[in-house]
């Protein structure tokens, strides 16, 4: 007798926990990785491998071969899917194409036809061990069938342009479009690493400062359509002879994610630019907003304007270590960043909301347990304060988190806090991040590398 199998009912709640969200479902979506990433168990699980196979089997293979199992003549959706996925020029595997097509075929409500097809495909069916597998399992492939017709009734928003990672995660990068005018001077210093194009330095008072869009960190995806994905020395500047005298439209990846820590898949990268070119620094904002933005004067004293993301109780422990999980806690809120001025007085912090000058948080630096940042995230900061002080038996600690403008802002006031309490201030040389990434997956010839530059001016 068939027993249950456990990743269905994963996969049933993570459908139930997008339902229950807004429609449609889009990348924003908290629950769309944990789903992706159990459907991609389930379609994993069981797939028998060649003894004598160099390559790998994924879904993938059984997938690109589906057009050839159907026996409707001409073009069919689900063969213009698969050639849509063989051809997207942002994925190189057969993980990132099989992604690729599983977000395409969410998008056209077309995953239940694909299981379908398969179902109806016994020599796609042998790829499946029946004793293993959900897909070889008659008992068990019918209640998958059921969910995938569910999920082809929802509602999906995914931008399929977003592809460049999928190779090596599920979690996807900030993309933003960069667009400006014709010009003889961009100013985009680049660097060519592994395939990706890295901006290195933003030259000042260039075109590319001025418009106040790229950042040094981030990554060229794309220009005017033309996709930078496995670039090769020089590709961009080609790209841009080309287009010489017409509008650019870039498609930038973020180094930045919407926590405001740094895009995991990318920390690798980012380590050996660091390697090879040891003045290298990630921009944390435009160079003009720095300068006009990062402090104010009230009262004779400067203020650091920064954004209150907002607060989580940690428990009855307010040391340092408790930072790791009450910053990630907070952040999983999603609330909407408030303006605030942050002052650093000689006898307490004093926080009022920059808009209509509302005090929010006024702590007395006894109150204040401790102060400090993730490593992965340089322009965060966060203390922990006691609530109800005067019980300390029954007090507990709430985190507050809060934003800067750069990482050297962040560190200043971590220190000024760390200075004017009884402990001393934890800083980011101090304190070592448990979700710090080890970067293992993608750089295994890292000392390998061979890295390019090339300036745009």
């Amino acid at each position: 007798m068939t027993g249950k199998e456990p990743l269905l009912g994963t996969l049933k709640a993570c459908i139930l926990a997008i339902k229950e969200g807004s429609s449609p479902c889009t990348d924003a979506s908290l629950h769309l990785a944990p789903f992706c990433e159990i459907l991609e168990t389930i379609l994993r699980k069981g797939i028998k491998q060649l003894v004598l196979g160099f390559k790998r089997r994924d879904y993938w293979h059984w997938l690109e071969q589906l057009p050839q199992q159907d026996t409707c003549s001409g073009v069919t959706p689900l063969s213009i899917m698969v050639e849509k996925a063989s051809s997207c020029e942002k994925v190189l595997t057969a993980q990132g194409r099989g992604r690729y097509f599983l977000r395409l075929a969410l998008n056209q409500k077309s995953l239940a036809t694909a299981i379908q097809q398969l179902a109806r495909s016994p020599k796609l069916l042998e790829c499946y061990d029946p004793l293993v597998s959900v897909l070889g399992n008659e008992d068990f492939m019918e209640p998958f069938l059921s969910l995938m017709l569910v999920v082809s009734e929802m509602n999906f928003s995914l931008d399929l342009q977003n592809s460049s990672f999928l190779d090596e995660s599920w979690l996807l990068p900030v993309c933003v479009t960069y667009e400006t005018v014709p010009c003889r001077e961009l100013g985009m210093v680049l660097r060519y690493l592994d395939g990706r194009i890295f901006v290195i330095e933003v030259l000042p008072e260039s075109q590319a400062e001025v418009d106040e869009v790229v950042l040094v960190g981030d990554v060229i995806d794309e220009i005017s359509g033309f996709s930078l994905r496995n670039a090769h020395n020089g590709q961009a500047g080609t790209v841009l002879q080309k287009l010489k005298g017409k509008p650019l439209s870039f498609r930038i990846i973020r180094w930045k994610w919407h926590d405001g820590g740094m895009y995991r898949p990318l920390l690798p990268y980012l380590k050996v630019l660091r390697e090879k070119v040891p003045s290298f620094q990630l921009q944390q904002e435009h160079r003009h907003k720095e300068e006009k933005e990062e402090r104010c004067l009230q009262g004779g004293r400067l203020l650091y304007n920064l954004r209150y993301l907002g607060q989580a109780n940690v428990g009855k422990y307010g040391g340092k270590e408790v930072l790791d999980e009450g910053i990630p806690t907070v952040l999983e809120q999603h609330l909407c960043p408030r303006e605030v001025l942050f002052d650093v007085k000689e006898t307490e912090v004093f926080i009022q909301e920059k808009t209509s000058s509302k005090v929010l948080f006024q702590y007395p630096y006894p109150e204040i347990s401790c102060v400090g940042r993730r490593l992965d995230s340089n322009n965060l900061f966060a203390f922990c304060v006691a609530v109800s002080p005067g019980t300390p038996e029954h007090s507990t600690f709430d985190c507050l988190v809060f934003e800067s403008n750069s990482e050297n802002e962040c560190e200043e006031i971590i220190k000024r806090i760390g200075l004017k309490r009884s402990y001393p201030a934890v800083t980011g040389n101090e304190t070592k991040t448990k979700t710090s990434y080890d970067g293992k997956a993608h750089m295994q010839n890292s000392k390998d590398t061979r890295i390019y530059s090339d300036t745009y001016r």
